[in-house]
Formats: C-alpha cells, sequence, structure tokens
C-alpha cells in the first residue's frame, strides 16, 4: 500500500483544527482539495476516519485509534527528511579517510579541528597506515580519500600535492650536535643513528638521495613509523632522521631539532583519491578544505 502523506496530513490537520476551513488554511490550501484529500485517504485505507454533520467534525472510533499512530509517521518522515537533506548539505555524515601517520601529528589535527568547528555533527574515522596501506585502503574504498607521500601511484589513483616535507635531524639536548642549528648529512657518518626502516615510504627517499652524495650513515636503529624515533630520542638512545611533521611542538622539551643541508631532503605530500569516485556530501567538504589550504600554503 502506497503511503498518502498529503491524505494522513490532511487527517492531523482537521483532527487538531475541529474545522475544515480552519484546516485548510493551516495547509495554505481551498476547503474542496482538503476534502478530496481526505476522501482520498478514507478511500485507499477502507474506512471512515472523520465524522462530519452541519455543524461539528469528530474523528470516528477507528479515526482516534490512528491519529497517534500517524502523528508518528509524520514525524519520523519529517526527521528522516531533515537527517537527508542535512547529509545533502554536509552538515551530518560520518567520514573515513586515510593518511600516513606523520600527517596525523602536526597537519591534519588543525584542518580536522576546523572542519569540526563547521560540522560538529559529523564523525570522522582516520586510518594512519604507512605509505602503501593508505594507497590501498583509498583503492578498496576503505577509505574515501587518502593523505600520502608523493611518487608513483596505481593507475587507478589520482594524487594532488599539499606540501613539501622536509627532512630533519632530532636529538636529545645532551647529544653532542645538540647545540647545533643545521648539519650536513655526511658530518652524521660517525654517529649511530634512528632510521626510517625498509616498509617505511620515506626509506626509498632518504636511500636515493644520499646515495647520490655517496653518504653512507650507521642506522643502528631502525623504525617503520617516526613516532616511535621520536620516543626513542627523548630517551637518549640516539638521534633520528626524521620528516619534521613529526616533531610534535612542544611534546618533548628537551628533544632538538636540527636542519640537515648538503643536500636538502624533502618528500611531498599529496591528497589521494578515486578519479571515479563520488565522494559523500561530508567527505567532500573536508577534501575541498583540505584542497583550499594548500592552494593558499
Amino acid at each position: 500500500m502506497r503511503l498518502d502523506t498529503l491524505g494522513l496530513e490532511a487527517f492531523v490537520a482537521i483532527a487538531e483544527a475541529g474545522r475544515f476551513q480552519k484546516a485548510a488554511e493551516s495547509l495554505h490550501i481551498t476547503q474542496t482539495a482538503l476534502t478530496r484529500r481526505l476522501q482520498n485517504l478514507e478511500a485507499l485505507l477502507g474506512v471512515k476516519l472523520v465524522e462530519r454533520t452541519t455543524r461539528s467534525v469528530a474523528l470516528t472510533r477507528v479515526g482516534l485509534d490512528f491519529l497517534p499512530q500517524v502523528r508518528r509517521t509524520l514525524s519520523e518522515l519529517g526527521n528522516a527528511l531533515t537527517e537527508i537533506h542535512n547529509t545533502g548539505r554536509a552538515q551530518r555524515g560520518d567520514i573515513v579517510i586515510a593518511c600516513v601517520p606523520t600527517a596525523g601529528v602536526q597537519y591534519l589535527p588543525r584542518l580536522i579541528q576546523t572542519y569540526s568547528a563547521r560540522y560538529p555533527a559529523n564523525r570522522v574515522k582516520i586510518l594512519d597506515h604507512a605509505s602503501s596501506g593508505v594507497a590501498d585502503a583509498v583503492l578498496r574504498r576503505e577509505a574515501e580519500f587518502g593523505i600520502n607521500i608523493g611518487g608513483p601511484h596505481h593507475p587507478e589513483l589520482v594524487s594532488i600535492p599539499l606540501l613539501e616535507d622536509r627532512f630533519v635531524l632530532i636529538c636529545r639536548d645532551d647529544h653532542p650536535l645538540a647545540q647545533r642549528k643545521t648539519v650536513l648529512w655526511r658530518q652524521l657518518a660517525s654517529f649511530p643513528l634512528i632510521f626510517a626502516g625498509e616498509v617505511s615510504g620515506n626509506r626509498p627517499l632518504l636511500d636515493i638521495a644520499l646515495g647520490a652524495r655517496h653518504v653512507t650513515l650507521q642506522a643502528h636503529y631502525e623504525v617503520q613509523r617516526s613516532s616511535t624515533a621520536v620516543g626513542l630520542v627523548a630517551e637518549g638512545i640516539a638521534a633520528a632522521v626524521v620528516p619534521s611533521l613529526a616533531i610534535q611542538k612542544g611534546a618533548y622539551p628537551r628533544i632538538k631539532v636540527l636542519t640537515l643541508t648538503d643536500p636538502v631532503i624533502s618528500r611531498s605530500l599529496v591528497l589521494l583519491s578515486r578519479p571515479t569516485a563520488q565522494l559523500s556530501p561530508a567527505a567532500q567538504a573536508l577534501y575541498d578544505m583540505i584542497r583550499k589550504q594548500a592552494r593558499s600554503a
């Protein structure tokens, strides 16, 4: 059986107004149109809902029992329409995005804070993966889009440059290099270092750039996440080479950040998505916000 919303609205208006003319005015229709809507509803249901005389309007026993159900149905329908409308305006929705872990330390939090202030009802799930995991999550549609390390990517993905993230040296304030502001890469050769492991997307960038300069470093410790390297440095294990975004300002007061030169090595962060993807309105709003921020940087 089809849902006759116009008939249901007419029935509720009549029940609440007690008069056909007043009910018609509340719906901004003619009394004739109101009568027709009620008659169509009663014909659809096969029962009389309203008793009408020259002096009064009253609900039948069936009408009285039916009224609370109609009110509830119209209320639920109105709520559903409001929710889908807000979803279309990006005011309501759940988002899943993927990103490399360092993007979640400094870069992404500021954007999420702005986004959440604008769309407080939206929930954001962040999958922090290694670079290969970010691409896989977007390809498998586990994430609507991702923030990844730039470079060759799957042909079914497109990337938009976001920013350049320079590699730096971090050490504790009691390290022999702690009083410097700038260090040459080759000056690190005599120090044990914490370095990106083979699985890390940072490792190929460093190996290629340093290999071209014939710089060999002592990677005594290998980690897959820069956050692990930061924790080890804070305990005085060794100095570490990490992307600058891996350092959360003020989190480790004893850690010093040194600029690495000759050569300057950096990586690019990109916005990764499927070219044919239809992002949800909530995700599209965040995607556009990230793009806008990148263009203005």
